[in-house]
């Protein structure tokens, strides 16, 4: 009988057939988590937490915190923090309403104007990131207080409202159920395309192939638990129009990380900035677009907070980043760069806000929530360096 063949790395494989079903298992234990504290919150609210009604308020919740989560992921990825975007995220939303309600611009107007302030902020900061060699922490630092201040001289500290009927649609609509169901379809459908053309890809490449019943696994236990959502969301209204804006952003940026030469450099630039440097990345251009790329999505998250709130407030955005950052953690992200997955800081997202929602409904004091959410961010981040050693 033949022994595995060592792969150029040593390793034989066999031995990286183990170590790619172990990164499965641990990315498995997050939906486990999520499993369990729906099961908890569940049993002491009566049944109520899974109802249709509250997984729709969950999902409508956790959408900001999820599209600032998906930009923190890359610029936590990169070796960066952006401590500003919570404050970006109030202040691009209060440009919004200040647009339209004080001086009539149209929804699609404002929408544009949010996301572009956003990314020329993010340029700003993303500068004296990449050129000025400033550390990210001092700058984001200091946009945080830099855009707080802005919002409150432009609104005059004043509440911003009421916004236009479109503009509200953005944050509180829903999809239609027969649609809801057909778009469930297709996202099935693209991830079985997915999952075959990555399989023949590798294989044409001569790389290492996952089992087949793990890929198929995966494929079924993912179709399942979309079908099933969109089951339970069509028994209320219909899918929330933000987590759709979610995903579509999420596909979106999954597919840069993963599939083009942008995303592949900004994990090395977190993993080894060295070794990035002298394989010819431009690791000052790709720093900056990173922070343009998370300072548009703080616009986009501006829009969806002020629209669901129909009003924009000088306090709107106060500590979404350490929401957001929290989800990234939770999720896998490592705080010294080079790993991390969108997909994971999305289901932390999900994490976050269901301890949230699920303290609400047993109406636990706030206190307590921000004990347990720290906490947690704690024992992720305890778990991220132990695994490490």
């Amino acid at each position: 009988m033949s022994k595995p063949l060592p792969t150029a790395d040593g390793v034989t494989t066999q031995a990286k057939r183990g170590v790619s079903f172990k990164f499965d298992l641990q990315s498995f234990t997050l939906i486990i988590a999520l499993v369990l504290i729906a099961v908890i919150f569940t049993a002491f609210t009566g049944g109520e937490f899974l109802s249709s009604r509250n997984i729709s308020n969950l999902f409508t919740q956790m959408s900001i915190i999820a599209v600032l989560a998906i930009g923190m992921t890359l610029i936590i990825v990169a070796g960066h923090i952006d401590l500003s975007v919570g404050s970006l995220v109030g202040l691009t939303g209060g440009i919004a309403a200040i647009l339209q309600v004080w001086h009539g611009w149209s929804t699609f107007s404002v929408i544009i104007a949010a996301i572009a302030i956003g990314m020329l902020f993010g340029l700003w900061q993303g500068w004296w990131v990449a050129y000025r060699a400033v550390p990210a922490f001092i700058v984001t630092l200091g946009g945080m207080l830099v855009f707080r201040g802005i919002l409150i001289g432009l609104s005059k500290g004043q509440t911003v409202s009421p916004m236009n009927d479109g503009f509200k649609q953005i944050g509180n609509s829903y999809f239609p159920y027969i649609p809801g169901y057909i778009l469930a379809v297709v996202s099935i459908g693209i991830l079985v395309f997915w999952t075959l053309n990555n399989r023949k890809k590798r294989k044409q490449m001569g790389l290492i192939i996952p089992t087949a019943t793990m890929d198929y696994g995966k494929i079924g236990l993912y179709s399942f638990f979309i079908l099933l959502i969109t089951y339970m969301l069509n028994r209320y209204l219909g899918i929330p129009v933000p987590i759709l804006i979610v995903v579509f952003l999420a596909g979106i940026f999954i597919f840069v990380s993963n599939k083009t030469a942008f995303g592949r450099s900004i994990y090395a630039l977190g993993g080894n900035p060295e070794a990035a440097a002298l394989s010819g990345i431009n690791i000052k251009r790709n720093t900056l677009w990173v922070f343009i790329l998370m300072g548009g999505l703080a616009g986009v998250a501006g829009v969806l907070l002020t629209s669901r709130l129909n009003a924009a407030t000088v306090s709107a955005g106060t500590n979404y980043e350490l929401d957001a950052i929290a989800a990234c953690v939770i999720g896998g992200t490592s705080l010294v760069g080079g790993r991390g997955k969108i997909i994971g800081a999305l289901i932390g997202a999900l994490i976050m806000a269901s301890i949230d929602n699920g303290m609400s409904m047993m109406n636990i004091e706030a206190f307590w929530q921000y004990i347990v959410k720290g906490m947690i961010l704690i024992f992720a981040v305890w778990i991220d360096i132990a695994s490490k050693k």
